[in-house]
């Protein structure tokens, strides 16, 4: 007898200090959960803003963007009495963004990073804005924001901006899936808007949370896109009827590549067991697209490894200016919200996923050439039949696509706010191409898994390893054998789609 489990009493994520993992931030999306601060939290953001209301008692102190203008304004000393209209007047005038909205699930990242960044309590903002952005993202009230208007470096401002708006009963969100103007949802959910208090302003739209939203949607997606690489890899050789020599270990261990290591043993247990892998091979060599998996797809490993460590230590950092200590009696400003370190490394990811969709492209070109007793194009009747022709076009064309969204934003920048912000890292424009890019990557693999799985079926009678059997037989209940010319569009997206939703145990070498 099953029993049932009310997963609601518990199914949040605690945000405070205390570092957040990879994994958590995956169950985040992959489970639904909700948000919400810890008492530690509570109790760390209620101390930082009643010592910010203590120095602004203090006559004649000057706290930039606390009592001062912004930017080039920072010498401009504002009254009390003008406090909640300055930051007001923050968020309307930086509500600049224009583009493409921000899908659901990264704007959704965005809110419980701010969160996140607040619960350190070193930003100044009142308890209730925290509340009412946990109570927003907890009862599916999700900001519109747009794509484009961040250079990423005073913080995503334009974003953070259009994120912030519903808490002043301005913008737009979506509501239960609903869009429609803030002022409405606020008042289905008997909402007022909120009073913003000093500093308040700048600790919402100041900080990296777009840029880093993005990159661990980018990474979680990449995440599955590098363990199909190999398994999809692994079909194509068996295909190609390639030799096992290039994954033996003793051959990478002397190089000593942890990527390169751990792919040429996963090509190894992928293969284990294998009739077509162990038949007799007529070539002595297979071309680098096969040879040059371990060495390809690892050094694309290692720096996924590289780009989630710095990206994890984003999450686990408060990135707003100024930033508060109250226990040092310190109000103190910088420049934690200047994005270098994630565009930089949302540059590399952008090189190094490019890398998995462009030999993955190579692979497919040798599957449809004709060789290794394959038919031309993996067609009876070619001629008559164009085949897997055209598919290999199509995915020539995004890894070409892919080769221009590798040029990299970080090495661009372009003087701001009257030359007060001089250097600016465009790290949101290396956010937004790389999340094109991983799109693309995926398009490039589901082409392969097509052809391949085309290819390996002029194999038969002979069997693969039991995962790549089973890898067969769960495409082929989403993609049929091709016999005769048909609409590939179809079994294209049915291919992607697949790729996107298969669950792959680790294998074991046997």
């Amino acid at each position: 007898m099953h029993q049932t489990i009310d997963f609601m009493s518990y199914n949040y994520l605690p945000l405070d200090s205390k570092p957040l993992q990879f994994q958590q931030i995956k169950h985040l999306l992959d489970y639904d959960q909700l948000v919400s601060i810890t008492f530690d939290a509570h109790e760390k953001i209620m101390r930082c803003r009643e010592y910010l209301d203590q120095k602004m008692q203090e006559s004649g102190k000057m706290y930039y963007g606390v009592n001062t203008g912004f930017g080039y304004l920072q010498n401009v000393q504002i009254s009390l009495d003008q406090i909640e209209q300055l930051q007001y007047n923050l968020i309307v005038s930086h509500s600049c963004g224009l583009g493409e909205e921000v899908p659901k699930e990264i704007v959704k990242l965005m809110m419980m990073l701010k969160i996140k960044q607040l619960s350190y309590g070193h930003s100044g903002v009142q308890i209730n804005t925290v509340i009412r952005l946990m109570d927003m993202y907890n009862n599916g009230m999700f900001p519109v924001i747009y794509a484009q208007g961040s250079l990423g470096a005073s913080g995503d401002l334009a974003p953070l901006s259009h994120l912030s708006l519903p808490l002043l009963g301005l913008g737009e969100v979506y509501f239960n899936g609903e869009k429609m103007a803030s002022a409405a949802a606020l008042k289905k959910m008997n909402w007022e808007p909120i009073h913003l208090q000093s500093k308040e302003g700048l600790a919402l739209i100041n900080g990296t949370q777009f840029m880093n939203a993005y990159g661990l949607y980018c990474l979680k997606k990449a995440e599955q896109l590098i363990k199909m690489a190999d398994l999809i890899a692994a079909l194509s050789i068996e295909a190609f009827d390639c030799l096992l020599e290039p994954y033996h270990p003793a051959i990478h261990q002397i190089r000593g590549h942890q990527g390169q290591i751990d792919t040429a043993t996963t090509i190894r247990c992928f293969l284990a067991g294998s009739e077509i892998a162990q038949q007799p091979k007529k070539q002595v060599q297979d071309p680098y697209s096969f040879r040059c998996i371990p060495q390809v797809h690892g050094a694309s490993k290692d720096a996924f490894k590289h780009v989630l460590n710095i990206f994890m230590q984003e999450v686990n950092s408060v990135t707003d200016n100024p930033n508060i200590f109250p226990d040092e009696d310190l109000i103190v400003s910088g420049g934690n919200f200047h994005g270098q370190p994630l565009a930089i490394n949302l540059d590399y990811l952008c090189i190094a996923m490019s890398e998995i969709a462009s030999i993955s492209e190579r692979r497919t070109y040798q599957l449809i050439s004709g060789q290794r007793g394959l038919p031309m194009f993996l067609v009876k009747n070619a001629g008559l039949n164009s085949g897997f022709m055209i598919p290999q076009y199509t995915a020539a064309g995004i890894v070409s696509e892919n080769k221009q969204l590798c040029t990299p934003a970080s090495v661009d920048s372009i003087s701001s706010s009257n030359n007060q912000e001089d250097h600016v890292s465009m790290g949101a424009n290396a956010a937004t191409k790389c999340y094109r890019l991983m799109q693309n990557v995926e398009k490039v693999l589901g082409i392969e898994l097509l052809t391949a799985a085309q290819a390996f079926d002029f194999r038969r009678p002979a069997k693969t390893s039991l995962v790549l059997e089973e890898l067969m037989t769960q495409f082929r209940k989403q993609v049929p054998f091709n016999d005769a010319d048909r609409i590939l569009h179809t079994d294209m997206i049915n291919s992607i789609n697949f790729i996107a939703d298969y669950t792959l145990n680790s294998p074991t070498e046997q």
